[in-house]
C-alpha cells in the first residue's frame, strides 16, 4: 500500500497581499454565531450611540442661534442644554453597552478558535512536527489569537460605525446647505481613502517582513534555550548571542522601516485632511458673511468636520490594521488547513479492552522516497509474550514503535493488532492500549508528581506512589527538599538521564496498559539501578504483550524471542540460547558486551581497592 504524501505546509506559505476580508470574516461568524442575541443588542447599542453622536451637533447649533439672536428666557436653550448633556452622555452609554454585551462573543471566539488548532496540531502526524520549527508556530498561534479580536473589534465596531456616522453626515449636509459642502467632504474623504489604501497595500510586504524575522528570531531563541546544556557543553554562548543578534538585525531594518513608512502614510493623511477642512470653513465662513448661514450653521459644519476627523483619521489605522490581522490570522487558519496525514478511516472501529497480539506482514516502510528504512519485516507477537528487538544504531528499531502508536502509515504489507489491520483501529483506542518507556525521555516544566500522574491522570495518589515505588524512584523523590513537588524544570533538565528515565518508567507503569514497549528503557542507568529496576520491569511485562528493543543483550535474555535487525532487515530470530547456539551476529555482540562488561567490572574493583 502507498504511503500517504507528506503533509503540505502552507502555514510556511507568506500570506498573499490580497488577503480577503469578508471570506476571512465569513470563515470567523460560525464562532461569533453562538452569541447571535449578544450580536444583535451589541449592534443596536452602536447604531443608537451613532445617532446620539449626530444629534449632538445639531442640538449645539440650536443652542448657539437662540443665545445669538435677540434677547430671549433662558428657558428654551436650557432645554437644548440638557438635551445636549443627555446626548453627550448617551453616546458613551451606548457604546460602553456594546462593549458589555460583546466581550464574550470576542473571546469566546479567540478561545475556541486557539483551542481548535491547538488540537488539530496534535492531530497532525510526527512528521509536520518534525519539519516545523516549534517556535516559529507558537508565534503564529499567539498573533493570530491577538489579530481575531483586532478584526472583530475593528470590523464591526469601527468601520461600520463609521460608514454610518459619514452617511448621516452627509445627509444632513445635503439636506440643509449648499451641496458644495457635500462635494468638498466626499472629494476629501476619496483622496483620504484611496491614498490610505494604495500605501497601506505598499506597506504590506514591508509588515510582512517584520512578522518574518519576528519569528524567525523568536525560534532562534526559543531553539537555542531548549538545548541551552548542548551550548554549554561546547561553550558556544557568544556564537549563539551572535546568531540570535544576526536574526534581531534583520528585524530590527525591517521594523525601522516599517516605522519611517508609517509616518510618511500619516503625515500625507493630514495633508489631505487640513485641505479638506480648510476648504469646508472657508465655504461656511463666506455663507455667513453672505448672510445665508448662521453662527449656528459654521458652529454646525466645524462640529461635523471635527466628528469627521476622528474616525477618518482612525480609519487609516483600521485598515493597516486590518490587513495586518488578515495576513496573522491568515497564517493561523493555514495551520488549520494542514492536511492530517494520519487519519482515522472514517469506519475505525475502537480496539477491544484485553490481550494484545501483534503481527507485522511484510512491512516496507520509509520516511523519506529516496531513504528506505524497513524491507519486508515480517514477524508475530503473541498475547502475553515478550518479544526482544537488538540491532546496530539505525537498523530500524525504534521505528517499530513509531508503527505501532502509528504516527505514521506503512508504504506495503500490514501491522495486525489482534486480527485487524492498524489502520482500521481508531488511534485513541490503539495508543490507550499501548505503554511505552522511550530512549529520549521529555519531561513537562512541572513536578515530578505531575509527570507520573501523566500516565493516567485520573489515578489516585496511592498509585502514584506505587509506581514510584516500582519504579525505584521513591527513594531517590524522599530525599529531595519538595518530594514528589520538585520541578523537573524545562524538558527535564533538572533531574539526570537515569532519573528522567525513572520517571518514564513509572509513568508507564502507571498506565497499566495490555501491551508495553520498552525502547531502550534502561539505557541511561547505572549497572545497579539497572539490575534494581529490571526486576520490576520483568514484573511489569508479566502477562502482558512486551517489545523490547534493546542494546544491552543482558536485559533481554529472558525474552521469548529475540529478533536481529540490521539495515531494516530482520537478520535472525530465535531465543537466547538458541542465537548464541547460531554463532551469527548475536553471539559477536554477546561476546563483545561480555568483554565490554568485564573490563568495567575490572575498573570499579580497581577504583574500589585505590579508594
Amino acid at each position: 500500500m502507498r504511503r500517504a504524501a507528506s503533509p503540505s505546509l502552507p502555514a510556511d506559505r507568506p500570506p498573499t497581499a490580497d488577503s480577503p476580508l469578508w471570506p476571512t470574516l465569513h470563515k470567523l461568524l460560525p464562532y461569533l454565531w453562538q452569541y447571535k442575541w449578544r450580536v444583535f443588542l451589541a449592534l443596536s447599542c452602536l447604531f443608537s450611540a451613532k445617532l446620539a453622536n449626530v444629534a449632538v451637533p445639531l442640538v449645539f447649533k440650536e443652542m448657539i442661534d437662540h443665545l445669538s439672536g435677540t434677547p430671549q428666557t433662558l428657558a428654551l436653550p436650557a432645554l437644548l442644554l440638557l438635551l445636549y448633556g443627555t446626548l453627550r452622555f448617551s453616546t458613551a452609554l451606548f457604546t460602553e453597552l456594546r462593549e458589555i454585551l460583546f466581550a464574550r462573543v470576542t473571546q469566546r471566539a479567540v478561545r475556541r478558535i486557539a483551542l481548535e488548532v491547538f488540537r488539530h496540531l496534535h492531530a497532525l502526524s510526527l512528521r509536520f512536527h518534525l519539519q516545523r520549527q516549534t517556535g516559529g508556530v507558537s508565534r503564529d498561534i499567539e498573533r493570530g489569537s491577538r489579530s481575531i479580536s483586532s478584526l472583530i473589534s475593528y470590523t464591526l465596531y469601527s468601520i461600520l460605525p463609521t460608514l454610518v456616522e459619514i452617511s448621516l453626515v452627509l445627509g444632513i449636509l445635503f439636506a440643509r446647505y449648499d451641496s458644495s459642502f457635500v462635494l468638498i467632504t466626499l472629494a476629501s474623504l476619496s483622496a483620504y481613502v484611496v491614498f490610505t489604501i494604495k500605501v497601506s497595500n505598499w506597506r504590506i510586504a514591508i509588515r510582512r517582513k517584520v512578522n518574518d524575522t519576528d519569528s524567525a528570531a523568536n525560534t532562534r531563541a526559543i531553539d537555542s534555550l531548549l538545548n541551552y546544556e548542548t551550548v554549554k557543553y561546547f561553550n558556544n554562548e557568544e556564537f549563539e548571542a551572535r546568531r540570535y543578534d544576526q536574526q534581531m538585525q534583520h528585524w530590527e531594518d525591517a521594523a525601522t522601516r516599517s516605522q519611517v513608512s508609517l509616518s510618511w502614510l500619516n503625515l500625507g493623511q493630514q495633508i489631505i485632511i487640513a485641505l479638506g477642512v480648510t476648504a469646508m470653513m472657508w465655504r461656511a465662513a463666506d455663507g455667513v458673511v453672505a448672510g445665508t448661514m448662521t453662527i449656528g450653521d459654521l458652529v454646525l459644519v466645524n462640529a461635523f468636520l471635527i466628528q469627521l476627523y476622528m474616525p477618518l483619521n482612525f480609519l487609516g489605522v483600521v485598515y493597516r490594521e486590518i490587513r495586518q490581522s488578515l495576513a496573522d490570522i491568515e497564517r493561523m487558519f493555514d495551520l488549520l488547513a494542514v492536511n492530517r496525514e494520519i487519519a482515522d478511516a472514517v469506519d475505525a472501529a475502537s480496539l477491544a479492552p484485553g490481550a494484545v497480539h501483534i503481527r507485522f506482514a511484510a512491512v516496507d516502510f520509509s520516511y523519506e522516497p529516496n531513504r528506505q528504512i524497513l524491507h519486508g519485516v515480517d514477524f508475530e507477537l503473541p498475547a502475553g509474550r515478550t518479544l526482544a528487538v537488538v540491532g546496530e544504531s539505525g537498523s530500524g528499531k525504534s521505528t517499530l514503535a513509531r508503527l505501532l502508536y502509528r504516527f505514521y502509515d506503512i508504504n506495503r504489507g500490514q501491522i495486525l493488532i489482534n486480527g485487524k489491520d492498524l489502520r482500521q483501529l481508531t488511534q485513541s483506542s490503539l495508543r490507550a492500549a499501548i505503554g511505552i518507556v522511550p530512549q529520549d525521555t521529555v519531561l513537562f516544566n512541572d513536578t515530578i508528581y505531575y509527570n507520573i500522574l501523566y500516565g493516567q491522570p485520573e489515578a489516585s495518589r496511592e498509585q502514584v506512589l506505587a509506581a514510584a515505588e516500582s519504579a525505584q524512584l521513591a527513594g531517590f523523590i524522599e530525599r529531595l527538599p519538595d518530594g514528589y513537588e520538585t520541578r523537573v524544570g524545562e524538558r527535564g533538565l533538572k533531574l539526570s538521564g537515569g532519573e528522567k528515565q525513572r520517571v518514564a518508567i513509572a509513568r508507564a507503569l502507571l498506565k497499566n496498559p495490555p501491551f508495553l514497549i520498552f525502547d531502550e528503557a534502561t539505557s541511561a542507568l547505572d549497572s545497579k539501578t539497572e539490575k534494581a529496576i529490571q526486576g520490576s520491569l520483568d514484573s511489569a511485562a508479566r502477562g502482558r504483550t512486551t517489545l523490547i528493543i534493546a542494546h544491552r543483550l543482558s536485559t533481554i535474555m529472558n525474552a521469548d524471542e529475540i529478533l536481529v535487525m540490521n539495515a531494516g532487515r530482520i537478520i535472525e530470530r530465535g531465543s537466547h540460547p538458541q542465537l548464541l547456539d547460531a554463532g551469527g551476529s548475536y553471539a559477536q555482540m554477546w561476546a563483545l558486551q561480555q568483554l565490554e562488561d568485564s573490563g568495567n567490572a575490572l575498573a570499579d574493583d580497581q577504583a574500589g581497592a585505590i579508594q
